[in-house]
């Protein structure tokens, strides 16, 4: 009973150790600005966008999806809790009035949620044929532009070869759960992906394996140019380190390459492609990425959100666009996702703060 009530301790002191963040301390670029845009989605993950003023959240341990209504000009009108009981439930995609929602080794469905918003509909199962490892478990999940829905399956571990069990990849499906392919392979952990609008292609976020040290491997900014494409894990980190244990034998050379180094143990989440027209033309078509923030290097790293600008498929610049969650060695929030709004603002997830915060910019 002691080890038990010592543990829960333990994760309360955790949870609690973020304080919301000083949003005037927050930095951001010249023009823009921060503001909280709900404090009412506890452990607030993934984001998806309805198509009548409703944005979707994710959970991660509260077991949660919310619905968050808004009004024309942004600002909140109502928060509800339309599924709960559910495991690990990170992951939404909304398509053709229909939510759909991660849990582990199931996916469901919630139909016609924007006109029940009141009375949500019962989770409908659209496969639970999924791994029930909850060792990277958790799903970020998303509709491509080809309308199937992908489906990442993290390693079960932090460093682990477990052959052709179908780990440390990317699937999609129909949106009924049939015809599962792989798309990519040698993915530790991508809880983040996203399509250039210009070309269709898919990027994602990896994260890199943990125990080599403060400084390797880094996380990874990955571009998928053919079906099942291997990235590497676990015998070659970051595209140029082999692994200690899993990369004898093997070379670097025979795997993708990330397009960027993110930096070592940032924990790069969501990212969202910037469409909208609010910021300038330099964000235009850029990739908005949510760092959650290191948890077990000695001088913390990651705890914002960042702007990738690339030139064709090469990285152009990598630059900060909010700053401030991590003050001397202090964390203050930890960002989970970004999604753009269609008036071309953006929201931030914090997981920590149970808070979606939203960036404006005005001259």
């Amino acid at each position: 009973m002691r080890s038990v009530l010592a543990l829960a301790l333990v994760l309360l002191a955790s949870h609690a150790a973020a304080a919301t963040p000083d949003m005037a301390s927050l930095k951001l670029p010249p023009g823009f600005h921060i503001a909280v845009w709900t404090d009412q989605v506890p452990d607030a993950r993934e984001i998806a966008l309805g198509t009548d003023g409703t944005v979707f959240v994710g959970s991660r341990d509260a077991g949660k999806v919310y619905a968050v209504s808004y009004n024309p000009d942004g600002s909140v009108r109502k928060v509800r809790t339309v599924a709960s009981g559910l495991q690990l439930p990170v992951g939404v995609a909304f398509r053709n009035g229909d939510l759909y929602v991660s849990a582990v080794s199931r996916i469901y469905v919630l139909r016609d949620i924007e006109n029940h918003l009141d009375a949500p509909p019962k989770p409908e199962v659209v496969t639970d044929k999924l791994h029930t490892e909850t060792a990277h478990g958790w799903k970020f999940i998303a509709f491509g532009p080809d309308g199937k829905l992908y489906v990442p399956v993290g390693a079960p571990c932090n460093i682990c070869d477990r052959g052709d069990e179908g780990f440390a990849q990317l699937l999609r499906m129909n949106p009924d759960g049939s015809g599962v392919e792989t798309v990519a392979k040698g993915i530790r952990n991508t809880v983040g992906f996203a399509w250039r609008p210009t070309d269709k292609s898919l990027w994602f976020t990896d994260n890199g394996r943990d125990m080599l040290g403060d400084d390797l491997p880094s996380d990874e900014l990955n571009h998928v140019t053919k079906t099942g494409e291997h990235f590497g894990y676990p015998y070659c980190h970051q595209g140029d380190t082999p692994d200690p244990e899993f990369g004898k034998g093997k070379n670097c050379k025979d795997y993708t390459p990330p397009v960027l180094k993110l930096g070592p143990h940032v924990a790069a989440l969501g990212l969202r492609f910037y469409e909208g027209k609010q910021f300038p033309a330099a964000w235009h078509g850029a990739l908005i990425v949510a760092e959650h923030g290191s948890w077990n290097r000695s001088v913390k790293s990651g705890y914002r959100v960042m702007t990738v600008r690339l030139n064709g498929n090469k990285v152009a610049s990598y630059e900060p666009l909010v700053e401030g969650f991590l003050k001397d060695g202090k964390v203050s929030g930890r960002p989970a996702d970004v999604q753009p709004l269609p008036d071309g603002s953006l929201l931030v997830s914090d997981d920590d703060n149970g808070a979606i915060y939203r960036v404006t910019y005005k001259k």
